[in-house]
């Protein structure tokens, strides 16, 4: 069975309707797919009752959450859409990136650059707005020259436009997909830049809390580091989870389908549901 459980739409920053999201994931021979926006099931809620034979649906949510200071995020797999904690703890989400936007534009309006708020609310056209839109206005407006320049200088992690406060912490995030009868997981842990021991530590906090998972695979990946997160989530008793980060086609390691297998041994979370 192909699985992909980590995808986005155009409900967050994903380039693709949630429409078009799961064509091509039939076209690409997913069996199950799970469509993760960032902090909002409006995405899965648009195509639940429209899914193609032999396709099937996991109503996922990617949380950002707060750990030691330092954001990561958090995968909700199989969640029911209309549970109330759930619900109430996305409003707050939405709350804050609102506020996260503000906070972004400033910083980007004092770095020299002009409309930027007013740009990246235009692209985002919902209640989402991440970083991802502000570099896309800024190149599309041609203040800069590529997003990966924008997110080198400006956007990524300790630059000028990395707003990181409001995020819940981590525990009530993994809280609010309990609350939801969903499967909490550590979504692509190698992005984080963590040392070993503090990668451990984060799996070791995460189970405490209750989380159920980590994403042994993300994307097409080095076998070695494959292998090392199954190792770390066996030592931890985290199930495995696997899943493009699908954000735009074009991206051959993030494309639906792409993911390397999961490694012998593993226990794949949808095996739990």
């Amino acid at each position: 069975m192909l699985a992909d459980l980590h995808t986005h739409t155009t409900a967050s920053d994903g380039l693709l309707s949630p429409q078009e999201l799961v064509s091509r994931a039939k076209e690409a021979g997913v069996d199950m797919l799970a469509i993760t926006d960032h902090d909002t099931v409006s995405g899965v809620t648009a195509v639940a009752e429209a899914i193609p034979e032999g396709l099937q649906l996991i109503p996922g949510v990617e949380l950002s959450a707060n750990w030691r200071n330092l954001c990561i995020h958090v995968l909700g797999l199989n969640i029911n859409l209309q549970n109330q904690t759930l619900l109430n703890g996305l409003q707050t989400q939405q709350a804050v990136r609102q506020e996260r936007a503000v906070k972004i534009a400033e910083r980007m309006e004092r770095a020299g650059f002009k409309g930027v708020l007013e740009g990246a609310r235009k692209l985002a056209g919902n209640e989402y707005i991440g970083r991802p839109h502000f570099a896309r206005y800024l190149v599309s407006s041609g203040q800069i020259k590529d997003e990966k320049t924008a997110f080198k200088k400006y956007l990524g992690q300790g630059k000028p436009g990395d707003v990181r406060h409001g995020w819940p912490a981590v525990e009530e995030a993994i809280a609010w997909v309990i609350a939801a009868g969903g499967s909490a997981v550590i979504a692509h842990p190698s992005k984080y830049k963590l040392t070993n021991l503090r990668l451990e530590e984060l799996c070791r906090e995460f189970r405490e809390f209750g989380g159920a998972g980590v994403e042994v695979v993300s994307g097409f990946q080095e076998p070695e580091l494959t292998s090392k997160l199954a190792r770390m989530a066996g030592r931890h008793g985290l199930l495995a989870s696997t899943g493009s980060d699908f954000h735009r086609p074009g991206l051959g390691w993030a494309d639906l389908g792409r993911a390397s297998p999961l490694p012998a041994g593993c226990s794949p979370v949808w095996e739990h549901w």
